[in-house]
């Protein structure tokens, strides 16, 4: 009777194995490629440059650009809906955060213009952050063929751990954006200290050099003033 009833035991452990690991691997398939995306690039002096994001209707957009190099550090920033509408417009910014919500079918366009710096160009970081798109964690219908063992032979339930691996793979994402967003910061940070210590450099040796002339200057016109070339009749 004791090895019957361990033998069922068993057989059940195994069952709950096969059904957690079949679960893995289509949770694996369905969290896919993020759609979020992030961009780096260069815009030149007297230039405007525009990115398209294609959004669902109903759905969450957010953009966040930082200007991690250049002089003024500053671009005008615009966000134009698929019918044309200005509804997001910034002037002469370094960094900004906008949530569109909810979002219009169609392709957003995402423009940043350095028209007004004719000498300088900037190179400008930015980050798109869609929810509510196939990229995101859905519901049940991406959870095919996976069912919940009878007998309550498992210790947890089988939405309980799916709703735990849901909130694990947002936070990931979530925590993988920050840090993104963080080395931006570090790298315009970086770019400011370079500049601002080749400022400081030649400003300080300018200074120095300045004071040699002045040092020089005075010598020269002291020793002029008791120099005396008169001759003496003796």
């Amino acid at each position: 009777m004791d090895v019957n009833l361990m033998r069922v035991r068993s057989r059940g452990w195994l069952l709950g194995l096969v059904v957690v690991f079949l679960w893995c691997a289509g949770s694996v398939r369905c969290f896919g490629q993020s759609q979020d995306s992030e961009f780096t690039f260069l815009l030149p002096a007297g230039r405007s440059e525009c990115f398209f994001q294609t959004a669902v209707k109903n759905g969450t957009m957010e953009v966040e650009y930082q200007v991690i190099a250049g002089a003024g550090m500053d671009v005008d920033f615009t966000i134009i809906s698929p019918k044309g509408v200005q509804f997001i417009i910034e002037s002469r910014r370094s960094d900004g955060v906008h949530t569109v919500e909810p979002t219009e079918e169609g392709d957003y366009e995402i423009c940043f213009d350095n028209s007004f710096s004719r000498f300088s160009e900037k190179m400008v970081f930015f980050e798109i952050i869609i929810e509510g798109q196939g990229g995101d964690v859905g519901g049940d219908e991406e959870w095919p063929g996976i069912e919940e063992p009878d007998g309550g032979m498992l210790e947890y339930k089988l939405e309980d751990i799916r709703e735990s691996m849901d909130s694990l793979h947002r936070r990931l994402e979530r925590s993988r954006q920050m840090q993104t967003v963080l080395r931006a910061f570090e790298a315009r940070d970086r770019n400011l200290l370079e500049d601002n210590l080749w400022r400081v450099s030649f400003w300080s040796c300018a200074s120095v050099l300045v004071m040699l002339c002045v040092a020089f200057t005075q010598v020269y016109t002291v020793r002029k003033l008791f120099d005396d070339k008169r001759r003496v009749c003796t």
